[in-house]
């Protein structure tokens, strides 16, 4: 019988390790490499045109997303269900005299009525049980014509051994039992779900290491992680 990840298994998960957000050579330090291209990336889609943009950023953790968009004039909420997170988030947010709305809410399940031009889910979707449920609620607080933009993890072969085999438990780059391969998603998943719910697939983007410059870039390569850009049109 496959065991997957409970919501409490999750909560429990990102609560003990909250501490470590900030600490760039710590838990969350793999975030900390690749965040300037998380950051690149949004600017791409929307043609570095941030300024004034509204964003809602789900499953915001310690801010490590939200505090770039802030400097860029970005209009930012995050969003977590773990206190913790946005605790620190707030934190440190006001250490850095930013402006950022920070909410502690399980959005899967509450109401949220606001409208925003951009949502991020960056490494959300493969940690909910039912994630297909869950972006027909989110569309709701999406304007018409906004976008999704997601990161997320590939599943097959290849992402089960690197994502967690070398990953987690070899590597360490990530805590250990933080992903869930029975719950990672397909990119063929992705565009049936999104477009069933009436969005535009623009962009895919694969993200991959060079462990001989020991640095991050895109790729074409979708195999294990990649970005995934898309835009309400109903």
């Amino acid at each position: 019988m496959i065991k997957i990840k409970t919501k409490k298994d999750e909560f429990q998960h990102f609560n003990n390790i909250s501490k470590d957000w900030w600490n760039e050579d710590g838990l969350f330090k793999i975030l900390h490499r690749i965040r300037p291209l998380r950051i690149k990336y949004i600017k791409e889609q929307l043609q570095n045109d941030i300024e004034k943009i509204s964003f809602l950023d789900v499953g915001c953790g310690g801010g490590l997303t939200c505090e770039p968009i802030a400097k860029l004039g970005g209009k930012i909420t995050g969003i977590d269900f773990v206190k913790n997170n946005i605790d620190i988030a707030k934190l440190h947010a006001k250490k850095n005299n930013l402006k950022i709305n920070y909410i502690c809410k399980d959005i899967e399940v509450s109401s949220f009525s606001k409208k925003f031009d951009v949502i991020i889910m960056y490494e959300v979707l493969e940690h909910l049980n039912n994630w297909p449920s869950f972006i027909k609620k989110i569309k709701s607080n999406l304007n018409k014509n906004g976008f999704i933009i997601l990161s997320t993890i590939n599943r097959n072969f290849k992402s089960k051994y690197f994502a967690i085999k070398i990953a987690e438990n070899l590597l360490k780059w990530i805590p250990k039992g933080t992903h869930d391969y029975n719950k990672f998603i397909k990119p063929s998943e992705i565009k049936e779900v999104f477009e069933k719910e009436g969005f535009e697939i623009i962009n895919f983007k694969g993200l991959i290491f060079n462990p001989i410059l020991n640095n991050w870039s895109f790729s074409s390569n979708t195999d294990i992680n990649y970005f995934c850009t898309l835009r309400r049109i109903s």
